[in-house]
């Protein structure tokens, strides 16, 4: 399938630059899946569309400051660090984040050409610390080194900045501290370099409202990388590759989920990193067609003709033309349906991406 089936214009006026002051208050486009049939709505209403027996899954990974600016080369040039993950986090078990390490992969920016070895210099409190370039990888990211686990603290703490995505044409300020992240996030689980968007529509008083009402809520974890903002560059969409990502999904989060299945109830993930695991886990079918935990590395890429095995709905903010995230909402939805569904947000003036509206997929089939 062609790339550019993929493809939409948006003015760039309908980029949210900023959040809405209350984070429930945006609004969500119903979307049938069988059917491709769209209504415009409001967050307000999404309790509504739920039963007492479903499970919401969220994704309560937290954003961490990835962007450390401030490092100086010898030569006085100025370098920015984007941290991606810590070395070793694919390989590490299940409560081992490694938030702290002092090896980590990073994107690098810089004037000039970058040199192995080299030492980039940051000054906290008033003594003199630096990041070593260990070597360059492949894929054209770099290994880097802290002095210590105390040293990279305290250089995240003092130069790290919120990872804000591209298309937010500013500097990171204060509000984003708390607005780009979910209100779920896990303070234990400080690894994502981009917020999982979808969540943030939620206030904790509509999750206790939706709990309330019979819902079960689970949580998994994606801790989202770099490549969620990657361009699909190939012409054919079957040829491209997501990177992979870090996962966890526990023993108890598979019971409340194979139980919620196994009663009739419906699977609704928030987010596409929430359905990216779910089906990632659901696709190894190791346990009987059951989900079983799980902690490693996902790079499932879900495009039209997948066979979804797990998620019965999806809540999911407006993506970037030509991504692979809009490719799996076409998957999901129908690749006409949501050419349709983006034309006419586009009309509505809907804002997009991250601090942007959302739409809602589900079956016609569920009785709502």
């Amino acid at each position: 399938m062609d790339i550019s089936v993929f493809d939409y214009d948006l003015p760039p006026e309908l980029i949210a630059q900023i959040p809405l002051v209350e984070r429930s208050s945006s609004r969500m486009m119903l979307v049938i899946r069988d059917t491709g049939a769209y209504e415009h709505s409001t967050f307000g209403q999404f309790k509504s569309q739920l039963n007492s027996g479903d499970c919401l899954v969220l994704n309560d990974t937290k954003v961490f400051p990835a962007r450390l600016l401030g490092a100086t080369r010898e030569s006085g040039g100025k370098v920015e660090i984007f941290l991606v993950r810590p070395v070793g986090l694919e390989s590490a078990g299940r409560n081992s984040p490694l938030r702290t390490s002092q090896k980590w992969i990073a994107l690098l920016k810089s004037s000039g050409k970058l040199k192995e070895g080299e030492l980039l210099g940051f000054k906290v409190k008033q003594s003199d610390t630096s990041v070593r370039l260990e070597r360059k990888l492949e894929n054209g990211n770099w290994e880097v080194s802290f002095p210590s686990e105390s040293a990279f603290v305290e250089i995240s703490r003092e130069f790290g900045h919120v990872p804000l995505p591209p298309y937010i044409n500013r500097a990171d300020d204060n509000s984003d501290i708390k607005r780009y992240q979910t209100v779920y996030a896990d303070d234990d689980k400080p690894l994502a370099v981009a917020a999982p968007t979808a969540g943030l529509h939620f206030d904790k008083k509509t999750l206790e409202s939706i709990q309330s009402a019979g819902v079960k809520i689970v949580r998994i974890t994606l801790h989202v990388g770099p490549g969620t903002f990657k361009p699909v560059v190939v012409d054919q969409i079957e040829n491209h590759r997501v990177d992979p990502e870090c996962a966890e999904i526990s023993q108890a989060a598979c019971d409340t989920i194979n139980n919620t299945v196994r009663s009739g109830g419906k699977i609704i993930a928030v987010g596409t990193t929430s359905m990216r695991v779910l089906e990632y886990v659901a696709a190894l079918d190791i346990n009987d067609n059951a989900l079983s935990p799980f902690s490693g590395m996902v790079d499932l890429y879900i495009r039209p003709g997948y066979d979804f095995k797990i998620v019965d709905s999806l809540l999911t903010n407006f993506h970037l033309p030509r991504s692979s995230l809009l490719i799996l909402v076409g998957a999901f939805a129908g690749v006409e349906a949501v050419r349709k569904c983006y034309i006419e947000a586009v009309k509505e003036k809907y804002r997009f991406y991250s601090y942007g509206d959302c739409m809602f997929i589900r079956s016609l089939s569920t009785n709502y």
